[in-house]
């Protein structure tokens, strides 16, 4: 009876399988004795059944460590967290209050499910408001509730600085990138210059002193990413890499789904970034995503953090195998 050597080689390596190969390896030895014997006209019947009994428990072994191994890679597969990116767009000023007002519904969204974050880095506009901000949010469950929010949010409003009372619309554009244990994407050290510098924010005399901000250009792609959200440059440092490496993994994933454009099916959009999915029209009290043309009319509630019911109507669209998206 023969396995696969390749994969016995990793069971020995992996942690979670290690004692089991020890098991196996010692069933192994025990039908190796028994296969000799059967080598004995006198004793080939006696150890017949031994040898069937054998085979049986080395297989369910083997196909345990395959079980497990499979689930392990699964496990490192699923994102852990995922780094959530608001940037202003189109509309000055109220397009910054905005973006700021939205990233703040989803922390309270996140704060009401009860999951960590983080402010990675921020930027803020002359009004106030966000020219861009990161946020870092660790929960195994975020990604499946973020995960259609990727694309450009649309607001219809008076904005606070206008005096005739004009409706103004405006942009932002939000990315969510998941976090993983296992990145698939390698990284060149080569490839990236780092600069490090004192944070802007508040954080006490450490962070204002000293120069713990770090940011991260990736040469290739001319992506770069900063973290001055943690006191040590080591760990800002930390996560910026692992900004970037989301980043990255994204851009792959973009392109990847964009060379199977034609096959669309149980997918909401492209989960390209300039997509417009979403308009918030402050005036009729309505949200409307345009991706599933489904509307609500429940603003004052979603920007306090009530998401619950647009991630739900976008999961179920999302898995009814009659949605094609456009």
């Amino acid at each position: 009876m023969e396995f696969d050597q390749e994969k016995l080689d990793e069971f020995r390596e992996n942690q979670k399988t290690q004692f089991i190969t020890t098991q196996f390896d010692a069933l192994v030895e025990k039908y190796q004795e028994a296969k000799t014997m059967s080598e004995d006209p006198e004793m080939a019947e006696l150890v017949k059944d031994e040898l069937v009994g054998l085979e049986e428990q080395m297989t369910g072994l083997f196909n345990q460590m395959e079980e497990i191994i499979e689930s392990s890679k699964v496990e490192e597969a699923k994102p852990y967290g995922v780094v959530l990116e608001v940037r202003a767009g189109a509309g000055g000023d109220e397009a910054s209050l905005f973006a700021e007002q939205l990233a703040q519904a989803y922390i309270k969204y996140v704060e009401i499910k009860g999951w960590s974050y983080l402010i990675i880095n921020e930027s803020r506009s002359t009004q106030g408001g966000y020219k861009e901000a990161s946020f870092e949010i660790l929960s195994p469950e975020v990604y499946d509730d973020f995960r259609y929010e990727t694309g450009v949010h649309r607001v219809q409003r008076v904005p606070v600085t206008e005096k005739a009372g004009r409706t103004h619309t405006s942009t932002c554009s939000v990315a969510v990138l998941p976090m993983r244990k296992k990145s698939t994407i390698e990284i060149n050290p080569t490839d990236i210059d780092i600069e490090f510098s004192r944070s802007g924010g508040a954080g006490g005399q450490n962070v204002n002193k000293v120069e713990t901000a770090v940011r991260l250009v990736h040469k290739p792609t001319g992506i770069d990413v900063r973290s001055q959200s943690e006191r040590s440059q080591l760990k800002n440092r930390e996560k910026a890499m692992a900004l970037l490496t989301a980043k990255l993994e994204m851009i792959h994933e973009e392109e990847e789904a964009k060379k199977h454009a034609e096959v669309r099916r149980n997918q909401i959009g492209t989960a390209d970034r300039s997509e417009k999915i979403r308009t918030y029209n402050f005036p009729q009290n309505r949200i409307t995503d345009h991706r599933i043309k489904e509307s609500w009319h429940n603003i004052e509630a979603v920007m306090a953090g009530d998401f619950s019911t647009i991630f739900k109507t976008l999961q179920e669209h999302a898995t009814d195998p009659e949605v094609v998206a456009e």
